[in-house]
């Protein structure tokens, strides 16, 4: 990469010399127009462009020249259907062309475009499109304040702005706290301003953020596509849910992929699984997944990738070993990867389908990489596709329940290999994304009523409408390891993959277990996408194999993210309607508090929950910037304002901290998703003055039935608060037609946090509950009320049916 990154920087001087000339004399000019259809087409003095409306507030700008080769889009969600209102004015200069949240205005001479939403300029080209033999691309002018996340996995800090990130996804074994270059890279960044632009272009590249030129974005690529898309807002996360509903939504995922996985290079046998899950229960952890690394189909690391079919020495029975871990509600993951050796009982076989892609001579590209020699799956074909499929199907048939896509950038791609639509280097970044539309597109037709969990290393804008489930790399095992990840999920999340999660307890090296770090990152896992302690076998990540001390303490916050399943459902549901991503960046709360862009120590857990992992040895105090307003210590209900908090953290607690007139909802403890109810539903309520009202939901349905919310087999339950002089009114509300095993009627217990006396009353509809004075009487109690002094919490249950109910507390 090295090379062709110079290769890119000597290309991009040699544009901006002809781009002086271009100057002088040669410059772009407009020559005509034609909107057909809400499409402005506009004929140019070197080509045409066309502007195609993709919602109100997004626009696609797809430069065209003769004789220079596009591709498909892959960002864009082409299965949505699109009616957009776009209106046309001209003047003698210029055109407007309107959508309801977003404008182009168009210069005649010489041609520009600028961009403005509600009349503020976002974002301008420079001199816009250009076109060398060998390099194409865009430049646009920054403004002087802005700041630019994105780009996808980079260990470089929030803001961007100064960066020149190579486009080209490439494996980083070891990373800690410092690398631009990374498994999974987006053409994509978010602005300041408000705005979001992508480069629609799959094809080695980079992006210079200001970097050779600090008021100049330029992009460039060697092949590609030529368009871009702009997308407007007039909040960050309006800005996502519009993007997202260009580039495809996620879908929602099964509920046990927010369970705790057990995962490791790797399981070598049959008997070691089997083990490996009576551990998890003798030592009274919850379980939902089991993932199998390449051991499945192979003895050792070399010389059997491509095989894909079990190695029956190792595994003799995998077909009841499957239907044993799915009777104990456990799910099985099988690590695939796109390999195929030409030592593996499945070369000739690849060869004779055509599934492979080719050398320059038409004939199976081979090559060597660490794992033998081999040849390449070419997703971009259907013959590739189908035969890959085929493999996966028989896999899916004998019970296998999702897929994890390893080395898919692809690791190694030499720049000679040919696919079906383009070389190596025009498709390289799609890689990965194509390879999960296969997987989603066919399990979708093959098997409607399961929904998809597609575990993958690297894909394009636009993968997460594929299911596609992204984490970090082979990350170090190591302090450094841990610090970069909040940045690497909150950048993803930004740009549509809220799942985006990594090897907890960190995956490469480590001669020594180190409990603290194991623990901290452990405990950070449980307000992070998905839970999966996955490592290199020398240290073993699963926590039942550790001392007793190591599995107590996460023993606790495994059954704590077990008990928030209320909660983490519902953001992975409102993700999936939305794009909001599960990790939110603080500058979230506080837009007009631009140092907040920088800040990445600490995030937001949904709306309720701020969070600050421990990434440092030894401490025993932590610093957290607060967005603003009030928020409560979750361990001990101390409260914080202002700045910033102090906390006080000890090996067993982290920082979290919870919004005043937050509601918390969770359940009691679980072994395992498949047993989850919220027949009794436990709400925390957190009082404040500075809460005057509030509200809170949770999105439930049966964990596994597919778009359960489009069929109407759902329930929402929604719940307000309105604080007044005389106490806080409480309502209880629920939309949806339910779903199977949903409850008919729930137990409701409601903790008030920060209330300090016997309240003078309580009612539910008018009707007035007992306020019991003693904590047994409570607990025998079918309903009633309970100051609990010692923790400054009033206790209330009672049971709701669905209905609306009034729930009135009086001082």
């Amino acid at each position: 990469m090295t090379n062709r990154n110079t290769l890119l920087r000597g290309f991009a001087l040699v544009f901006l010399f002809y781009a002086g000339l271009a100057s002088a004399g040669e410059t772009r000019e407009y020559r005509s127009h034609q909107l057909d259809s809400d499409t402005l087409t506009i004929a140019l003095s070197d080509g045409s462009v066309t502007l195609t409306p993709l919602n109100d507030a997004a626009l696609e700008v797809h430069y065209r020249r003769d004789g220079l080769k596009q591709l498909p889009s892959f960002a864009i969600d082409s299965e949505r259907q699109r009616t957009v209102a776009a209106k046309l004015t001209e003047g003698r200069d210029r055109l407007a062309y309107s959508l309801p949240g977003l404008t182009a205005l168009i210069h005649k001479s010489p041609f520009r475009i600028e961009y403005l939403h509600r009349g503020r300029l976002l974002v301008g080209e420079e001199s816009g499109f250009f076109a060398t033999e060998t390099l194409r691309g865009f430049r646009f002018s920054l403004q002087p304040q802005e700041k630019l996340l994105g780009g996808g996995e980079r260990v470089l800090g929030m803001d961007r702005r100064g960066q020149r990130l190579p486009l080209y996804n490439k494996a980083h074994y070891g990373y800690t706290t410092e690398s631009s270059q990374m498994y999974f890279g987006l053409p994509a960044v978010m602005s300041s301003n408000k705005y979001l632009l992508l480069f629609d272009n799959s094809a080695s590249g980079a992006m210079d953020l200001g970097a050779s030129e600090e008021d100049v974005l330029q992009f460039e690529a060697a092949a590609g596509r030529t368009s871009y898309i702009v997308v407007a807002g007039d909040s960050y996360p309006q800005l996502i849910e519009h993007y997202v509903d260009v580039s495809g939504r996620q879908p929602l995922p099964p509920r046990w992929a927010l369970g705790n996985f057990a995962s490791r290079f790797g399981y070598h046998t049959e008997k070691e699984v089997r083990d490996t899950v009576e551990k998890f229960a003798d030592e009274d952890f919850p379980l939902d997944a089991l993932v199998l690394d390449l051991y499945w189909f192979g003895p050792d690391v070399q010389g059997h990738m491509g095989n894909l079919a079990w190695d029956r020495n190792a595994f003799p029975e995998p077909e009841k070993m499957l239907a044993d871990l799915k009777e104990r509600g456990i799910q099985t993951i099988l690590v695939t990867e796109p390999f195929v050796l030409t030592s593996s009982k499945r070369w000739d076989d690849a060869v004779a389908a055509n599934a492979l892609a080719k050398n320059l001579a038409g004939d199976p590209k081979r090559f060597d990489f660490f794992f033998g020699n081999t040849g390449l799956v070419d997703v971009f074909s259907k013959d590739g596709r189908d035969w890959f499929w085929n493999i996966y199907h028989g896999l899916y048939q004998q019970g296998v329940a999702g897929w994890w896509g390893d080395l898919g950038e692809p690791e190694v791609h030499p720049a000679d290999t040919v696919h079906a639509i383009g070389t190596a280097d025009e498709v390289h970044n799609a890689y990965g994304h194509r390879w999960a539309q296969l997987l989603f597109e066919r399990q979708t037709e093959n098997y409607p009523g399961r929904r998809p969990f597609i575990m993958m290393r690297a894909g394009f804008a636009g993968s997460q409408r594929y299911g596609m489930i992204p984490w970090t790399g082979d990350v170090s095992r190591s302090w450094g390891g841990l610090k970069p990840q909040v940045e690497l999920s909150l950048q993803m999340g930004l740009l549509g993959f809220g799942y985006t999660h990594s090897d907890l307890g960190g995956f490469a090296g480590g001669e020594e277990f180190d409990r603290e770090l194991y623990i901290r990152w452990l405990q950070y896992g449980v307000f992070q996408p998905v839970y999966r302690p996955h490592a290199q076998e020398e240290i073993a990540p699963e926590p039942v194999f550790h001392d007793r001390k190591t599995r107590d303490i996460v023993r606790d916050y495994v059954k704590l993210r077990y008990r928030l399943l209320p909660y983490n459902y519902t953001l992975a549901f409102e993700n999936s309607r939305t794009g909001m991503p599960l990790m939110r960046p603080l500058f979230f709360e506080n837009e007009k508090d631009t140092d907040l862009i920088d800040y990445r120590e600490a995030y937001l857990w949904g709306d309720a929950f701020l969070v600050a992992p421990v990434t440092d040895a030894g401490v025993d105090r932590v610093e957290v910037k607060l967005p603003g307003g009030v928020w409560f210590d979750y361990w001990s209900d101390e409260q914080y304002s202002g700045d910033a908090a102090q906390v006080d953290v000890e090996l067993e607690t982290i920082p979290v901290l919870v919004r005043a007139g937050a509601f918390v909802p969770t359940v009691d403890d679980l072994d395992n998703t498949r047993d989850y109810s919220s027949k009794t539903l436990n709400l925390d309520y957190y009082a404040h003055p500075t809460a005057t009202r509030s509200s809170g939901s949770v999105y439930e349905d049966d964990g596994q039935t597919v778009d359960a919310y489009g069929r109407g087999e759902y329930q929402m339950l929604e719940f307000n608060a309105e604080r007044s002089a005389d106490g806080i009114d409480f309502r209880f509300t629920s939309e949806g037609d339910g779903y199977h095993g949903a409850p008919e009627q729930r137990r409701i217990h409601l903790n008030i946090h920060n209330w300090k006396t016997a309240p003078a009353r309580v009612a539910v509809d008018g009707q007035p509950f007992r306020i019991l004075a003693r904590e047994s009487d409570f607990d025998k109690a079918a309903r009633g009320a309970w100051l609990d002094k010692s923790t400054g919490q009033l206790r209330i249950k009672f049971d709701w049916s669905g209905n609306p109910l009034g729930l009135a507390v009086k001082y």
